[in-house]
């Protein structure tokens, strides 16, 4: 099959003839939102122990320091530089998802694109216009493989990530339609990415992964490194290795056209998307009844079965794992009042009074409850069951974050800079395509000596 016919050149054709003027202005405007939150997002994980980790571990085999990382004061070779955006971005889970596939696509896309911006002179459109075909590319192979490519097992941050960071650069570096062609093969022979790593910082070694990965690949892709024609498609490519069903015509069909970015969500809470409705609805029983802790006898979860398949982590030990435990997100809900950064510490995990809530809290999957929504009861020491039904949480489709919101989400996470960096810093984000060089925006996420 020609590169002009199959799915895997059909799409690099797409993505070599794309122009940032053909895209919608409300497209547009959601790729600045998207960006200014995963900004937000790596500035306030930078600082967290798997970075420390990661740069001991793997910093003396770094090569030459020209590329910055964000939220941090040292430079490496921009592909390790790449990685560790990936990490800091995806640590928290507070990153935007698409609900369609529960794909975090900013994270690997805009990862391995700070890291090669940070080095060279890039315009804000052309970063943009990079992000956007790089984020869609991410959704529309999702959407084609979903969902049996993750209920196999698969992390697609990680393992579709790479296809969105490899485009992206390839965009940047001028790639041909063969070229291009080359990069997706060369993505798709390093997809990677295991659910089994949920509750711990090898999952957000994943999107770090796979920026890195994908910005390798595109620099083979240009130096004439060749890969498959038919990574996508082909009888033992990706579509047909990692997923039991998978429907192509959904990768290249109106590319250009329909935009994911149109549909991507971002979270209020910074943990698992699938169990913000029991944060938020435990939240909001609190403070209507106004609850105390001491009196719960029993809460009782009715939640979509995926999210007992994602987060049934009753007895965890660390801040990570309580990222996907329903039973945690209940217990801070009704025993806290709020579920931020500070309620996924090691600390507070091992609260006694949030053990004892989560160890009382039934979770029960039922078909009939959609991922966005959850029933809760809760029944107290003098015999009253207090009840909730929320069909729709905060910061899905349906109650999406004004831009306001997605302004303070960024301010309470960006306290590795000063103060003055940061209103200038989303200024930036809201007006990248006016930047003459992304490193205006770039130099702004590094803190200053100490």
């Amino acid at each position: 099959m020609s590169t002009e016919t199959a799915t895997t050149g059909r799409l690099a054709a797409q993505i070599v003839g794309s122009s940032l003027a053909e895209i919608p202005a409300d497209v547009v405007h959601e790729a600045k939102r998207a960006l200014l939150n995963i900004t937000g997002c790596a500035l306030g994980g930078s600082l967290h122990p798997a970075m420390d980790i990661a740069i001991d571990a793997l910093g003396p085999y770094a090569g030459p320091p020209s590329a910055a990382v964000i939220g941090r004061r040292e430079r490496f070779d921009p592909l390790f530089a790449s990685m560790l955006n990936g990490i800091s971005s995806h640590v928290h889970d507070y990153d935007d998802t698409t609900p369609r596939n529960y794909i975090h696509n900013s994270s690997p896309v805009a990862s391995a694109l700070f890291a090669y911006a940070s080095e060279r002179r890039v315009t804000g459109r052309d970063f943009l216009h990079a992000f956007i075909v790089g984020f869609e590319v991410v959704s529309r192979i999702g959407n084609a493989t979903y969902p049996a490519h993750y209920d196999a097992g698969w992390h697609s941050t990680g393992s579709i990530g790479v296809f969105g960071a490899a485009v992206a650069i390839g965009r940047l570096l001028g790639l041909t339609q063969l070229q291009m062609t080359h990069a997706i093969g060369l993505a798709a022979t390093q997809s990677a990415g295991l659910r089994e790593m949920f509750g711990s910082m090898a999952k957000s070694f994943h999107p770090g992964r796979s920026a890195q990965s994908g910005y390798m690949a595109a620099l083979l892709a240009q130096k004439g490194f060749t890969a498959g024609l038919r990574s996508l498609e082909g009888p033992r490519g990706f579509a047909a290795v990692q997923a039991a069903a998978y429907d192509l015509s959904k990768v290249a069909d109106r590319f250009g056209e329909d935009f994911d970015l149109r549909v991507n969500a971002y979270k209020p809470f910074p943990c698992g998307i699938v169990i913000h409705p029991t944060i938020d609805a435990c939240i909001q029983m609190r403070d209507e009844h106004d609850i105390d802790a001491a009196d719960i006898v029993a809460v009782r979860l009715r939640v979509a079965p995926l999210v007992k398949d994602l987060c049934n982590k009753q007895h965890i030990t660390c801040g990570l794992e309580g990222k996907f435990s329903i039973y945690h997100a209940a217990a801070i809900g009704l025993g806290r009042g709020k579920g931020g950064l500070g309620e996924f510490t090691d600390d507070v995990v091992t609260d006694p009074v949030l053990k004892r809530l989560r160890e009382i809290t039934e979770a029960t999957g039922d078909e009939r409850v959609s991922e966005d929504s959850v029933r809760v009861e809760v029944q107290l020491a003098d015999g009253r069951v207090l009840s909730k039904d929320l069909a729709q949480s905060l910061g899905n489709l349906a109650r999406p974050l004004s831009d306001a919101q997605l302004e303070r989400k960024f301010a309470d996470q960006a306290d590795v800079i000063p103060r003055g960096s940061v209103d200038r810093l989303m200024s930036c984000c809201w007006n990248v395509e006016r930047l003459a060089d992304m490193n205006e925006l770039i130099r702004l996420t590094v803190p200053p000596p100490a």
